[in-house]
């Protein structure tokens, strides 16, 4: 959001601001007195307001509307304006709460910094209220395959300590749910869990957002680190994190004490860090981008979270709970999901994992008709052999290309690949499904040269020379 209120009595200096402000890409609203101000943020609080001292044939001045804003809407920064300024009136507005004073005439350069700068300091405020609103919600944990039981095992042992934990896994797979779950169910599940978007915040501005800032005409100002006090700080894809801020907050987690931006007093805190990656940090200690210290202090605890893939047998219960999930809190259609839909999704690829099957549902309830269940030809068609309109099998141009023998070896090998990981590796569920006794199935993969193998708590097919290869 980047709506900006402008309060000021002279049309020309509000239309000004306001056309200034356009061009740098903000949306504006005006307001030329106490009444249509209060009107205007009653109706829809703003992520900034622009606000004159003086208003003439008004109930209420400046100062009286920053007062109310402070008090109602905490957290829109308020930056004051005024041709009649003085030391007096900047003092009076900044012990109000305001969060920066300009005079008028003012500097068109030196106005818009400020705006930045406080649309900056609204965007963290809203960030912040957004997690500590989430913080009430449970961490859902949802799942039943061999994989997604061992993470849960090992998720449950580390609930009840102190000890710090680093998930891995690739984008999408839900490592923050994870993280959320250990904080659900430990001994800090009263207290906050704060997430730090170490790849969402801009270098020159991080170690103001975690550590905070005070002196200055803004006061004191609780960065992330102060606000989790007592909690969890999460810092998601910690391998994004600066050099620079690396080291500070190695020094955090060794001394569990920090101080502000600007100031001189040591802050203490009592935290628990998790943090995760989507990527290999030995590799990122290797090429000089992440401090080899801070690993072996994040990583006491290494927990692997596996990919959708690895827990295929899961995609029934998550794909119905995202279609609950998505009528609850959009009211879109509950729609039940077909078995051809089923048995589709559990041969795709899901290189967004998790997150990419919450996306497919909610797609699907967005762009399909009535409630009827969900049929496999709402879902996305991969390449590969696919149906036409008259029901015949469209061949891809490799396999178009084979004799007849080695194009059906070459159609029996993916097809029972594809089933076997569909079933979590689970022999007996494969061969009910495609019709063939458990014996002249193993036969079957024997002749094919596929083998089953143990991989994060579950078994994954392969091709027999694939796994001579990786041994």
């Amino acid at each position: 959001m980047s709506d900006i209120l402008i309060v000021d009595d002279e049309r020309d200096i509000r239309e000004l601001i306001g056309d200034i402000l356009e061009d740098e890409g903000f949306t504006t609203r005006l307001a030329g007195n106490s009444q249509e101000a209060m009107a205007q943020i009653s109706d829809q609080p703003p992520a900034l307001l622009i606000l004159d001292i003086w208003l003439k044939d008004s109930k209420m001045d400046g100062i009286d509307i920053l007062k109310c804003v402070k008090r109602d809407y905490p957290e829109v920064p308020v930056v004051i304006i005024s041709g009649h300024g003085n030391i007096e009136i900047a003092v009076a507005a900044i012990k109000q709460g305001a969060y920066d004073f300009i005079e008028k005439p003012f500097n068109i350069d030196q106005l818009l910094v400020v705006i930045r700068r406080a649309m900056e300091t609204s965007l963290l405020r809203r960030e912040n209220s957004k997690l500590k609103q989430g913080d009430s919600k449970p961490a859902e944990m949802i799942g039943d395959s061999a994989s997604f039981r061992a993470l849960v095992s090992q998720l449950d042992k580390v609930t009840k300590s102190n000890g710090r934990v680093m998930l891995t896994g690739p984008a999408g797979s839900g490592k923050e749910v994870a993280a959320r779950y250990v904080h659900a169910n430990s001994n800090r599940a009263n207290a906050p869990f704060v997430t730090v978007n170490c790849a969402g915040m801009e270098p020159d501005v991080m170690e103001e957002i975690l550590f905070g800032r005070e002196g200055g005409q803004r006061g004191v100002e609780q960065g992330l680190l102060e606000q989790a006090h007592g909690g969890v700080i999460y810092f998601d894809e910690v391998a994004d994190m600066p050099l620079g801020t690396q080291s500070k907050i190695l020094r955090v987690l060794v001394d569990q004490q920090f101080t502000r931006v600007g100031g001189s007093d040591k802050v203490k805190v009592d935290l628990r860090v998790i943090s995760s990656t989507n990527r290999d940090l030995q590799t990122e200690i290797a090429a000089g981008t992440f401090r080899e210290e801070l690993y072996h202090r994040l990583n006491v605890v290494p927990i692997a979270v596996p990919s959708l893939a690895e827990r295929r047998e899961d995609i029934p219960v998550l794909a119905r709970f995202f279609v609950e999930l998505c009528n609850q809190a959009q009211g879109l259609p509950l729609r039940e999901i077909s078995h051809d839909a089923i048995a589709l999704m559990q041969t795709m690829t899901w290189p967004g994992n998790v997150r990419q099957l919450k996306n497919l549902m909610e797609r699907v309830l967005i762009l399909g008709d009535g409630t009827d269940p969900i049929e496999a030809r709402e879902l996305p068609q991969e390449t590969g052999p696919a149906a036409s309109d008259d029901g015949r099998v469209v061949l891809s141009g490799t396999l178009a290309t084979l004799p007849l023998r080695e194009a059906r070896e070459a159609f029996e090998r993916e097809y029972l690949l594809t089933q076997i990981n569909r079933f979590g590796g689970n022999i007996s569920r494969t061969a009910s499904f495609v019709g063939m006794e458990r014996s002249a199935l193993h036969r079957k993969l024997k002749s094919l040269g596929v083998v089953t193998s143990q991989k994060s708590g579950a078994r994954v097919a392969r091709l027999e020379e694939d796994v001579q290869e990786a041994s």
